[in-house]
């Protein structure tokens, strides 16, 4: 999957940075939306996200999933880069949906508030160096790929219209501590605390 870079003019959009900021439980990072699976609590969907990077060394994936901070947790997955599975950038947009889904699946009630409190407006993850799953401010635009806002935006819209169900991609190897991932182990009623 590719996506185009895009313009947002910054009167116009929704725009999330920090996530102690009106719209930063979008972020990632965001503290508030843990997930829980596997009789583990992860954190926040940045864990889950960077675990994911790593289907052939669940030792790694352990250790990110319980670090409390998303920013150690990258950063302790880039310690281990070499280490990513070598189809990566081919299935890390969708890798991203499904973090972001099971973030919404589990957190049904205040997740898609937030989503809806975006109303229509374009969602932009603002970014002073990453214009792949943000964007920049240039001008009287933020300028970027903007992945994840793109991906929050279809979210919404699934949210809206009561099409959201949470779907497993089809990617090969996609694994979680040694478990191939079923939507079972993700959804809502069989991770009740």
């Amino acid at each position: 999957m590719k996506y185009s870079v895009r313009k947002y003019y910054k009167n116009e959009c929704v725009v999330f940075k920090s996530t102690k900021a009106t719209f930063g439980g979008l972020s990632n990072m965001a503290p508030g939306f843990p997930i829980k699976a596997y009789g583990l609590w992860i954190r926040n969907s940045e864990a889950l996200y960077q675990a994911l990077r790593f289907p052939d060394y669940p030792e790694i994936q352990q250790a990110i999933l319980r670090i409390n901070s998303p920013i150690t947790a990258k950063r302790y997955g880039r310690k281990h880069i070499d280490k990513t599975r070598t189809d990566w950038t081919n299935h890390r947009f969708n890798i991203m949906r499904f973090c972001i889904a099971v973030k919404l699946e589990q957190n049904k009630e205040s997740f898609s508030k937030l989503l809806k409190s975006t109303e229509n407006k374009p969602i932009v993850e603002y970014s002073d160096k990453d214009k792949v799953w943000g964007a920049l401010k240039v001008g009287d635009y933020y300028e970027g790929t903007n992945a994840l806002g793109r991906l929050l935006m279809e979210l919404r819209e699934k949210v809206y219209t009561e099409e959201f169900e949470l779907i497993i991609p089809k990617i090969p190897n996609f694994r979680l501590l040694r478990n191939e991932i079923k939507k079972e182990d993700f959804n809502t009623m069989s991770n009740k605390a």
